[in-house]
C-alpha cells in the first residue's frame, strides 16, 4: 500500500507517482477522491489520457465530479486540452450536468464552431436543465456569429423571464449580440435597461456603434461615459473611440484621448498603435512617428499602420524605408506597400515588390491579387495581368468573386472582353460586385445588348443592383441610343431601388439625350441636378456641348460655353468645342473670333496621349514629342 500513499501525498505536484499508478494492481483500489487530485494537477494531453485509463479500469468514468474534471482540462486548448478527446468523453455522459453542457458550449465556441451549441442549449433545456449566467454569454455569442436576429429577439426574451438579466455577464453579451447582427436601437435599449453598467458595457456600446459605422454616436457614448459615469475609460474604451475619431477626422477628441493616456491610463502597445493609426489618417504624420519612435515594443500591426501612414501621403519612398526596416513583415504589410505603388500608378515597382514577396515564401490573398489586378488595369498592362493569372492557376489559388471581378475589368480595360466574360461564367458564385463588373465592361465595349441582357439576369437571380451598377446600364443605353430605356432605368434607380441618382448618373442621361439630338431636355436635366458644383458640372456641360457641334445647335452651344467659360475660362476643351460648333453651322466668323480669344487669354489646346504595353513595360506618347 506503500504506492497509495505517495499518490495520497500533497507533493503530486508534478506527478511524480503517476508511474506508481500505472503500476498498481486492480485490487490496491484507488478513491474517486485521489483521481480527481490526478486530474487537478495533470500537465498534459498524454498524461490525461493514461490517467483516464485507469478511471475506466476502476469503473470511475462515471462518477460526476470526474467527469467535469476531465472535460474542464479537455475543453481548454489554451492549457493543453483536446477538443475532440473532449466530445468523445461527452457522447459517453449519461447523466449530463449544467455543469457539463456548460463546458461543452463554451468549447465549441471558442473553436468558432457556432451551430452546435444551440443544439446542445436545446437538449439541456428539453432534459429539464435550467440555463445559468454561464451557459446564456457563450449561447447569445453563437447566435451573434450565425447573424440569427430572430432567435436571438426570443432568447433574450427567455432570459429576461429567467431571472438571470440582472447578471452583468448576461446584459453584456446580450449587447453583443445586438452589436454583432447591426442593430443599434436594440444594442442601446438594452445598455439603457441595465441597472449597473460596468466598463465592459460601456466598451459594447462604442463599439457596436464603430462597427455599424455610427461613429458621431460612439463619441457621444464616450463623452457620457467620461462626464456621467464614474466609470473611467480602459484600454478597449480608448482604442474603440479612437477609431470612431479616426473615421470622422475629430482631431481634437483625438488628441484629448491621448492626454488621458499620458497622464491617466499609461501607454501600451495596442494604445500606441491606434494613436499612430488616428494621427496619420488625420494628416499628422509627425507626430504619428513621434509615437511610433518612442513606442519601446512594436508589433507588425504598428509598423503596418506606420508605412499606411506614409502610403495615404503619397510618401511612398518614406514608407519602403519604414517597409524594410521592419522586423517581421506579414501579409498585410506586404499588401499595403503593394497597394501603395499601384494607387500612385507605379505598377512596376508593385510587381517587383510582388516577386519579392514570393521569394520570401510570402503566400499572397486576395487582396494582394486585387490591388495588382488594379494596377494592370490602370495602365492596360495586359502581359503582366495574364502572368498574374498564370501564377493563379500554378498555384492553384481559387478565383473568388472578389477576384474574379478585378480580373474582369484588367481583361475589359485591356480591350479583351471575351475573356472578361470567360472570367464572369467561370465564376462559381457571383455578387453583385462581379454582376456590375461585367456589366459595365460590356457597356465599356459598345455590347448594349448583352449589358441589357445581364442586367436583367441579376435581378432575376435576386441581386441588388447599386449605384455603380446603374452607370454600366446607363451608358449602355447611351451607347446603344436607347432614350425610352436610359429613361426608365434612370426613373427606377429611386422609385424601385431607393437609389438616389448621383452626378454620374446625371452625366449618363443627359450624354444619352445629347447623342440622341434631345439638347432641350438635356438642358432641363441638367438643371434638376441637386448640388451642382463647378468642379463637376463641367464634364456634364462638355458633353451637352460636344452634342451642340454634333447637331450643329449653335443657340444651346453658346449659352452653355457662356456657362462653362465664366465658370473655367481657361480650359482648351471649352473653347475648341464652341469652334467647332460654329464651324458645324458654317459660321467661320465666330471660329475666328473663338479663336482670337484663345490667343488673348494664353490659352493653348492641350495635347493628345495615348500608351501601349509592349513586353510588360508601358510606353506613353504625347502628340508633338
Amino acid at each position: 500500500m506503500s504506492s497509495i500513499r505517495l499518490i495520497y501525498s500533497r507533493s503530486i505536484n508534478k506527478l511524480s507517482s503517476f508511474s506508481t499508478l500505472i503500476n498498481c494492481s486492480p485490487k490496491e483500489t484507488l478513491d474517486t477522491k485521489t483521481c480527481i487530485e490526478l486530474i487537478k494537477t495533470c500537465k498534459s494531453i498524454t498524461k490525461l489520457k493514461q490517467i483516464h485509463a485507469q478511471i475506466i479500469i476502476l469503473n470511475f468514468h462515471k462518477h460526476i465530479g470526474i467527469l467535469h474534471k476531465l472535460l474542464a482540462f479537455t475543453t481548454d486548448t489554451l492549457q493543453g486540452g483536446d477538443f475532440n478527446y473532449a466530445k468523445k468523453i461527452f457522447s459517453c455522459c449519461e447523466n449530463r450536468t449544467l455543469f457539463i453542457y456548460n463546458v461543452m458550449i463554451k468549447g465549441y465556441v471558442k473553436k468558432g464552431q457556432f451551430k452546435e451549441p444551440l443544439f446542445l442549449f436545446d437538449e439541456l433545456r428539453i432534459g429539464g436543465l435550467s440555463p445559468d449566467n454561464f451557459t446564456y454569454p457563450f449561447v447569445f455569442k453563437a447566435i451573434g456569429e450565425l447573424k440569427m436576429v430572430k432567435g436571438g429577439e426570443k432568447l433574450h426574451g427567455y432570459v429576461l423571464k429567467s431571472g438571470v438579466w440582472f447578471d452583468n455577464y448576461v446584459g453584456n453579451s446580450v449587447m453583443d449580440m445586438y452589436g454583432m447582427f447591426g442593430c443599434v436601437t436594440s444594442l442601446n435599449k438594452v445598455f439603457d435597461e441595465m441597472t449597473h453598467r460596468d466598463s465592459v458595457a460601456w466598451n459594447i456600446l462604442i463599439s457596436g456603434f464603430v462597427r455599424c459605422g455610427r461613429y458621431q454616436d460612439a463619441v457621444g457614448v464616450y463623452m457620457k461615459m467620461r462626464e456621467e459615469s464614474g466609470v473611467k475609460p480602459d484600454e478597449a474604451t480608448v482604442v474603440s473611440t479612437l477609431s470612431a475619431c479616426t473615421a470622422l477626422k475629430s482631431l481634437e477628441l483625438g488628441k484629448e484621448i491621448h492626454r488621458y493616456v499620458v497622464e491617466e491610463l499609461g501607454f501600451s502597445v495596442i494604445i500606441g498603435n491606434a494613436l499612430v493609426d488616428m494621427y496619420s489618417k488625420c494628416g499628422f504624420l509627425m507626430v504619428a512617428r513621434q509615437i511610433f519612435d518612442d513606442m519601446p515594443t512594436k508589433n507588425v500591426i504598428c509598423w503596418t499602420s506606420m508605412v499606411s501612414g506614409y502610403v495615404n501621403r503619397g510618401q511612398l519612398d518614406e514608407a519602403r524605408k519604414l517597409f524594410e526596416r521592419s522586423p517581421v513583415r506579414d501579409l498585410v504589410l506586404w499588401t499595403t506597400m503593394i497597394n501603395g505603388y499601384v494607387q500612385f500608378n507605379r505598377v512596376d515597382d508593385a510587381m517587383d515588390l510582388f516577386r519579392s514577396m514570393q521569394m520570401q515564401r510570402i503566400k499572397p490573398d486576395k487582396y494582394t491579387l486585387v490591388a495588382l489586378l488594379t494596377g494592370c488595369a490602370q495602365i492596360g498592362a495586359l502581359e503582366q495581368g495574364e502572368w498574374i493569372r498564370d501564377y493563379m492557376k500554378e498555384n492553384k489559388i481559387a478565383i473568388t468573386a472578389v477576384v474574379g471581378t478585378a480580373l474582369i475589368e484588367m481583361y475589359a480595360k485591356c480591350g479583351c472582353i471575351e475573356k472578361s466574360m470567360e472570367i464572369f461564367d467561370g465564376l462559381k458564385e457571383k455578387d453583385t460586385a462581379s454582376w456590375t463588373s461585367i456589366i459595365c465592361a460590356l457597356a465599356m465595349s459598345g455590347n448594349t445588348r448583352k449589358a441589357l441582357e445581364l442586367f436583367s439576369q441579376m435581378e432575376q437571380a435576386g441581386f441588388c443592383p447599386d449605384d455603380i451598377t446603374f452607370i454600366g446600364v446607363l451608358s449602355a443605353c447611351s451607347h446603344g441610343g436607347l432614350v425610352e430605356e436610359g429613361r426608365r432605368y434612370f426613373h427606377s434607380m429611386s422609385r424601385i431601388y431607393g437609389i438616389q441618382p448621383k452626378l454620374e448618373h446625371y452625366g449618363c442621361l443627359i450624354d444619352l439625350l445629347g447623342r440622341a439630338g434631345l439638347l432641350r431636355e438635356a438642358e432641363e436635366t441638367i438643371s434638376m441636378i441637386p448640388k451642382k458644383d463647378n468642379k463637376i458640372i463641367i464634364p456634364i456641360y462638355g458633353a451637352l456641348l460636344s452634342a451642340c457641334r454634333i447637331y450643329g445647335r449653335v443657340d444651346v452651344g453658346e449659352r452653355v460655353a457662356k456657362l462653362l467659360m465664366e465658370i473655367e475660362s481657361y480650359d482648351s476643351s471649352t473653347h475648341t468645342l464652341l469652334a467647332n460648333t460654329y464651324a458645324s453651322a458654317g459660321r467661320w466668323e465666330d471660329v475666328s473670333k473663338v479663336r482670337g480669344t484663345m490667343r488673348d487669354l494664353g490659352v493653348k489646346k492641350s495635347p493628345g496621349c495615348s500608351s501601349i504595353d509592349v513586353n510588360a513595360n508601358v510606353y506613353e506618347f504625347i502628340v508633338g514629342h
